[in-house]
């Protein structure tokens, strides 16, 4: 249909996908949230979106306006593409946050190291297997969702055949953020990388298409500026909704600031507060973050649209290193913000406990899931304990791993290399809602009963 360009088409595919909708119980920054206000990975991801198709909306009229699009349906194109990445770009994350990630990345860097792996990947050479690579073992060293999200996209998110959701190219390049593998020097400098070993051979199809590879997709800066300018003001919202940000204290060190460089927004504010007081505004407190996240977030997009237009040919080369916020003019109040979500969020009792909670179910998961899958022989039945726990995990992903290079499904489980089986049950647990996790956890501890 004319009035939807490929990237509208990816956006359409997704929104009614499971992947998406686990989105709705994984942890921002909160885990496990009985209220309906504190944001989701979901609603981040949304927001995410919104910001970042508004910002590309605003810079591909301008490269309109500069000749460097010949036509306004270029910059449509924009907006759809930036705007699908944003709202994909954390769906490879696994319960718990980004802490999630740190607790797998531990739990295996301690295994390899282990006399267990090494009898392992010792059998493994025996019936005729390559021990693991490099760059393999550094896949769950450096365990990144941003990878992950690739991975889903690509295979994981099946609908017919072997290709996943069937994403653009372009779609794809713009949201990997690290277009390295996991053995790269960056990745080992960064603990960050965009793909894993098993799509070493999408990222060639990228790097030979849309020239991703020594330098990133223009469209990332835009959907890594909207990222950030999300989480820094919904943090700081969020944890006044809860009751562990003091907004009056906080302001006090925000308020300076404004006043000293940004006047007409503090005078804004300064007029909303005594709004709010004159009508005496229940929830007071929320209603003054909620117009200073609006505030804050227009002086931040201001500042990075103006980054993207001044340094565009410098973005378009890739010889721009960074990203968009740290070199503009709102670069201070981003470490401000940083602050007083590390100050009063991140180090929040119910956070770290929960974050603690997460550490002991992923742990313990990993724990049985790898010593089970890794270790069964032969076709699995229902007999033994690792075949049970083989049996949990989502028949979607065991078909996957059945694919051979032509999508029909003739790899046994018995001839599945020890890399592939890892990966079976990282993309089962990364796949896990943060309740879902903590559920499993307990019925197979004996805590609860299915």
């Amino acid at each position: 249909m004319a009035h939807r360009n490929e990237f509208d088409k990816d956006y359409d595919r997704i929104i009614y996908s499971s992947s998406l909708r686990r989105l709705q119980d994984k942890a921002q920054v909160f885990p496990l949230q009985e209220n309906d206000f504190t944001r989701t990975r979901l609603t981040h991801s949304m927001e995410v979106a919104s910001l970042g198709r508004s910002m590309a909306w605003n810079i591909g009229t301008w490269l309109v306006e500069e000749k460097k699009f010949k036509h306004f349906w270029e910059a449509k194109e924009l907006a759809s593409l930036v705007e699908v990445s944003c709202l994909v770009h954390d769906l490879g994350n696994p319960p718990f946050g980004h802490y999630g990630e740190d607790i797998i990345r531990n739990w295996f860097d301690k295994w390899f190291e282990s006399d267990v792996f090494q009898k392992i990947e010792n059998s493994y050479e025996s019936k005729g297997f390559s021990p693991l690579n490099h760059q393999q073992k550094n896949d769950f060293r450096y365990f990144e969702g941003n990878a992950q999200a690739i991975r889903i996209l690509t295979k994981l998110q099946f609908l017919n055949d072997q290709y996943g959701a069937n994403f653009t190219y372009g779609t794809l390049a713009t949201l990997m953020k690290y277009p390295w593998a996991s053995d790269h020097p960056k990745a080992i400098d960064k603990k960050k990388f965009g793909y894993f070993y098993s799509e070493k051979d999408l990222y060639e199809d990228l790097h030979k298409e849309v020239g991703i590879g020594e330098r990133r997709h223009p469209a990332t800066y835009i959907l890594e500026a909207a990222d950030d300018i999300a989480y820094l003001t919904a943090d700081v919202e969020d944890g006044v909704k809860k009751g562990i940000v003091d907004w009056e204290n906080a302001y006090e060190e925000i308020s300076g600031f404004l006043e000293t460089n940004y006047s007409y927004a503090y005078n804004t504010l300064k007029k909303y507060r005594e709004q709010a007081i004159k009508n005496k505004v229940p929830n007071k407190d929320l209603v003054n973050v909620q117009n200073f996240k609006v505030v804050a977030q227009g002086i931040m997009i201001n500042a990075v649209i103006e980054v993207f237009k001044n340094r565009y040919e410098d973005i378009m080369t890739g010889s721009f290193e960074g990203t968009l916020l740290e070199f503009s003019t709102a670069k201070d109040l981003e470490k401000l913000l940083q602050q007083i979500s590390r100050k009063y969020c991140y180090s929040d009792h119910e956070v770290i406990t929960l974050e603690l909670v997460g550490d002991r179910v992923i742990t313990d998961l990993l724990d049985l899931f790898v010593d089970a899958v890794v270790n069964i022989d032969k076709k699995p039945k229902t007999k033994l304990k690792k075949d049970k726990l083989f049996h949990l995990i989502s028949e979607n992903f065991r078909h996957i791993q059945s694919l051979d290079s032509n999508g029909l499904p003739n790899i046994k489980f018995e001839d599945l290399s020890l890399y592939n089986r890892l990966l079976l049950i990282t993309d089962f647990i990364s796949g896990m809602t943060d309740s879902y996790a903590v559920s499993l956890h307990q019925k197979l501890l004996g805590v609860k009963l299915p």
